[in-house]
C-alpha cells in the first residue's frame, strides 16, 4: 500500500491548469460472449450462483491444463479487423505472474510478445466538432480473474470463481488522448463497436467491459512524459471522465506544491469523485512473463482470416457516412440511428421501401423511440415490421391522413395491431383526411359567415389572417380536412368575396 500524500486544496485556478497538458492512454477490458471460458469447457452465464460455473481447470488443480476457445479467436479478429489492427498470423500465449487471492493459479494466462492484433485506431469526434484518432498499441486475448466481494463492515472478502477464466481482450491504446471528453468519447466508440460486432454486450455496470485509465501530465511544450498513475477499474463511461478530471487537477496540485508524484495504482470514487491510493504500480519485470507451455501456438490462416472477414458486419462509421451521403441526412440523424446496430439495420429496411428517408429517420427517432423507451423494451421486440412504418409514410406523403393525426393517433393503434395495414386502421378508425372539394367547401362557408368583420379585414390587406380561419376550418373539420387543399379554397373563397 502506498502512503497516502498529505491531503491538500486542489487548484482550481485555469490559467495555472492551462499550462499543462493532460496525457491519457487507456486499457479496455471487454469480456468476449463465447459461451465457455477461454480454456476450459465452464459456461460464462452472469448472474448465477457464486462459485457454480468452476470446474477442476479453473479452480488450477493439479494436472488440469487449458484447451483455447477458438471463437475467442475469432471475435477478437472482428475487433481487430474492425480497428485496422494488422492481425498477427503467428501466435503465442504467456504467463503473467502475479498473486490475487481471486486468481487461482497464481498466474494469469495472457498475450505479450504477440498480441492477436497490432497497431489501429479509433476514431473520435467531440462535441465541439474536432475529430482525432487515437491509436491503439494492441488488442491482445487473455484470461479474466475471479470476483473478490469486500462486504461493508466486515474483516472479511468473499471470493466468487464463476468469472476466472473468462475469455477478454485487452485493447491498449497509445498515450493519444488529451481531454478528458475524447477519454469518454473514445469509450463510448468502443462500447458501441463491440456491440455491433455482437462481441461482447458492453454493460460496464456489470463488469463486462471495464477501463484502466494511465494518466499524467507536463508543461505544454515539454517532449517528456510524465510519471504515469493508473486508475483501475471504473464501471463506466462517465466516471472514466471523471477519474481523469480529477487525476489532472490532482497531479498539477502535487507539482505545482513541489511535490513528487508517485507512479501508484489508484481506485476511482464514484461518490466522492476522488481517487484514492491502492499500492505500488508494477513494472513489467514485476510479472515474469514467459511462454505458457501448457499451450502450444496458434496459426492464423489467411483462409480462416478471409472467412471472418465475410462475416463482418456493417460498422457505425460505414452507416453513419451511408446515411448522411446516400439518404442525405443531418449529421445529428446520422449520429442517433447509428448509435445502436439494430436501429440502424432497420432504418435501412425502412429505407429499402420507401425514398422519403427523412421521414423515415423522424419517425424512428420520434414515436418510435418514445414507444421504445417508455416500454424499455429493444427494436428487436417492437411489434410494427419496417414495412408498417413505410405504410405510415405513404399515407402521410399522399396526404391521406395529417402527421399529426399519424403521429397521435394512428400509431399508438397500429402498436396495438400490428398485424393489420395502416391504411385498414385508418379506415376502420375513420382517420383519413377529406381533401373532396364538396365535403370542404360548407365548411369554409361556415366559419366565413362567422367572421363578417375578419373576412373584410383580409380582403383590404390584413393577409395575416389567414391563417385565423385556417385554424377554425380545422377545427371544425376535427383535424381531417387535407391542410393543402383547405388553404387553397380558403383563398379562393376569400378572393371571391
Amino acid at each position: 500500500m502506498v502512503k497516502e500524500q498529505k491531503k491538500q486544496t486542489l487548484i482550481t485556478d485555469p490559467t495555472i491548469l492551462d499550462r499543462y497538458e493532460l496525457i491519457v492512454g487507456l486499457e479496455v477490458h471487454a469480456q468476449l460472449l463465447t459461451k465457455s471460458k477461454i480454456f476450459s469447457t465452464d459456461a460464462t452465464i452472469f448472474g448465477q450462483a457464486p462459485n457454480t460455473n468452476i470446474s477442476v481447470v479453473t479452480l488450477a488443480h493439479p494436472g488440469t491444463l487449458p484447451k483455447l476457445n477458438k471463437k475467442a479467436v475469432e471475435l477478437a479478429i472482428k475487433m481487430g479487423l474492425a480497428c485496422g489492427c494488422e492481425i498477427s498470423r503467428y501466435n503465442i500465449f504467456d504467463r503473467k505472474n502475479y498473486f490475487y487471492p481471486d486468481l487461482p493459479k497464481g498466474y494469469q494466462i495472457t498475450q505479450d510478445k504477440t498480441p492477436i492484433c497490432k497497431g489501429g485506431f479509433i476514431e473520435v469526434k467531440t462535441k465541439e466538432g474536432s475529430v482525432s484518432r487515437i491509436r491503439l498499441n494492441r488488442i491482445h486475448l487473455e484470461e479474466d480473474a475471479g470476483k473478490s466481494i469486500h462486504l461493508e463492515g466486515g474483516n472479511e472478502s468473499l471470493i466468487d470463481l464463476n468469472r476466472a477464466g473468462t475469455a477478454l481482450i485487452e485493447i491498449v491504446s497509445e498515450p493519444d488522448i488529451r481531454l478528458s471528453e475524447e477519454a469518454y468519447v473514445y469509450m463510448t466508440e468502443i462500447r458501441r463497436l463491440v456491440r455491433y460486432l455482437e462481441i461482447c454486450d458492453g454493460n460496464m455496470e456489470e463488469g463486462s467491459m471495464r477501463c484502466d485509465a494511465n494518466v499524467s501530465v507536463r508543461l505544454k511544450g515539454e517532449k517528456k512524459l510524465g510519471k504515469k498513475v493508473e486508475v483501475k477499474n471504473m464501471n463506466s463511461v462517465r466516471n472514466v471522465q471523471r477519474a481523469i478530471d480529477y487525476e489532472f487537477v490532482r497531479q498539477v496540485t502535487l507539482i505545482e506544491n513541489g511535490e513528487n508524484i508517485v507512479s501508484e495504482t489508484r481506485t476511482f470514487d464514484a461518490d466522492t469523485g476522488k481517487t484514492y491510493s491502492m499500492r505500488e504500480k508494477e513494472e513489467m519485470n514485476d510479472y515474469r512473463y514467459f511462454p505458457e507451455p501448457d499451450l502450444a501456438p496458434f496459426v492464423v490462416t489467411e483462409e480462416y482470416l478471409a472467412s471472418i472477414k465475410a462475416q463482418m458486419p456493417p460498422l457505425p462509421a460505414e452507416l453513419f457516412e451511408k446515411f448522411t451521403k446516400v439518404y442525405g441526412l443531418p449529421e445529428y440523424d446520422a449520429g442517433v440511428l447509428t448509435d445502436e446496430k439494430n436501429i440502424a439495420l432497420y432504418f435501412e429496411a425502412i429505407c429499402s421501401k420507401t425514398k422519403n428517408y427523412k421521414a423515415a429517420s423522424n419517425w424512428l427517432m420520434g414515436s418510435v423511440k418514445y414507444h421504445l423507451n417508455k416500454l424499455e423494451i429493444d427494436i428487436a421486440d417492437f411489434p410494427l415490421k419496417p414495412e408498417r412504418i413505410v405504410e405510415l409514410i405513404d399515407l402521410v406523403d399522399a396526404n391521406r391522413i395529417s402527421f399529426s393525426i399519424a403521429s397521435s393517433r394512428l400509431f399508438n393503434i397500429m402498436v396495438e395491431n400490428p398485424e393489420k395495414t395502416a391504411l385498414a386502421l385508418a379506415e376502420k378508425h375513420n382517420l383519413l383526411q377529406e381533401s373532396d372539394d364538396n365535403a370542404i367547401l360548407p365548411i369554409i362557408e361556415e366559419v366565413l359567415a362567422k367572421y363578417p368583420d375578419k373576412v373584410l379585414a383580409y380582403q383590404k390587406g390584413s393577409k395575416n389572417l389567414l391563417g385565423m380561419f385556417m385554424g377554425e376550418v380545422m377545427q371544425l373539420g376535427k383535424g381531417k380536412i387535407d391542410p393543402k387543399k383547405a388553404n387553397e379554397l380558403i383563398r379562393s373563397a376569400l378572393e371571391k368575396k
